[in-house]
């Protein structure tokens, strides 16, 4: 081999290893969503994630599938890996705050999705969800509309461990009482059952409310599972003509059902927003910006009108 030839090498030879390596990325995310079985909390994870990997970070994105004690320890693996951000969608608001102590003692910034830690004692940098006490109240304004001056007793189907939903109920239950002492057709809440945001639990919950009320004329659910499980439990009572069920999400089976009369209507929510402006939320944070405690993402009011002109649907 020539002698000029020698320097050109050695700088290949330099090279080959930096070329067949992935790059470093940025840093680690760990993420816990509430679960993975519910279509909504996987777009904000598949969406965090995009746009965590645009920006050069790695993403950990476990399940906490409605257990805090689960979710507590996949927190404590995160510690343990020394993550450079957690984000939880937290399975209990009121539970899951020691073990964000703990990432708060190691210095690892937490923020929160769709559903905040109640306990104030647990420092999160920014909570980043959807409007619930104001889609709460639109839910309210639907089923107002939907009962129209006639009125009558209905359910709420309530998840109470989780913020997000304690807040939709809280907007709903106002909007009936200012609706009832203006006279307008009396709405009583008769019932509000634990549906936890499930389908078979949200079967369940109607089941008894059918059988509690026999003159129920309408259900409020939390969220589109449940909603679903309480429209199963009405057609198997033979009740779907004569009870009117508002849910909470827009999920493509919400939407879906109502398209086809089966929800009247649904506030709608924008899981690939909380997702992307969770990671957002992070980039600001790592570049040294004040962050606000909250950043919400308001609703839409999905009726069957709004669906019929849907192109995603069927």
């Amino acid at each position: 081999m020539r002698r000029r030839y020698l320097p050109l090498l050695a700088l290949l030879l330099l090279l080959l290893p930096a070329c067949g390596q992935r790059a470093k990325p940025r840093g680690v995310i760990g993420v816990s969503v509430l679960t993975l079985t519910n279509p909504f909390f996987k777009v904000i994870a598949d969406k965090f994630t995009e746009e965590a990997k645009k920006n050069g970070f790695e993403v950990i994105v476990v399940s906490g599938e409605f257990d805090v004690a689960k979710q507590q320890n996949q927190v404590k693996d995160f510690i343990v890996k020394g993550v450079d951000a957690i984000v939880l969608c937290p399975c209990d608001s009121q539970a899951i705050a020691p073990v964000i102590q703990e990432a708060n003692h190691e210095g690892i910034p937490v923020f929160t999705a769709d559903t905040a830690c109640m306990d104030k004692r647990a420092k999160v940098v920014c909570h980043i969800a959807t409007d619930n006490y104001g889609g709460g109240k639109q839910a309210a304004m639907a089923m107002i509309e939907a009962l129209g001056p006639a009125g009558g007793k209905i359910a709420i189907l309530d998840y109470a461990q989780a913020e997000s939903c304690i807040f939709r109920v809280q907007g709903f239950e106002e909007v009936i009482a200012v609706h009832n002492k203006e006279g307008k057709g009396r709405i009583t809440i008769a019932r509000k059952l634990p549906g936890d945001g499930q389908k078979d639990k949200g079967y369940k919950a109607a089941e008894d409310a059918l059988q509690a009320v026999p003159d129920l004329v309408g259900i409020f659910a939390i969220n589109d599972p449940s909603a679903l499980g309480a429209r199963a439990a009405l057609e198997k009572a033979g009740r779907q003509d004569q009870v009117v069920i508002i849910g909470f999400d827009g999920q493509p089976d919400g939407k879906q059902a109502i398209k086809e009369g089966k929800i009247y209507a649904d506030p709608i929510q924008f899981p690939d927003k909380i997702g992307v402006n969770t990671m957002r939320a992070i980039l600001r944070y790592f570049d040294g910006e004040h962050l606000p405690p909250t950043d919400p993402i308001a609703t839409d009011l999905y009726r069957r009108a709004d669906a019929l002109k849907d192109p995603e649907l069927r």
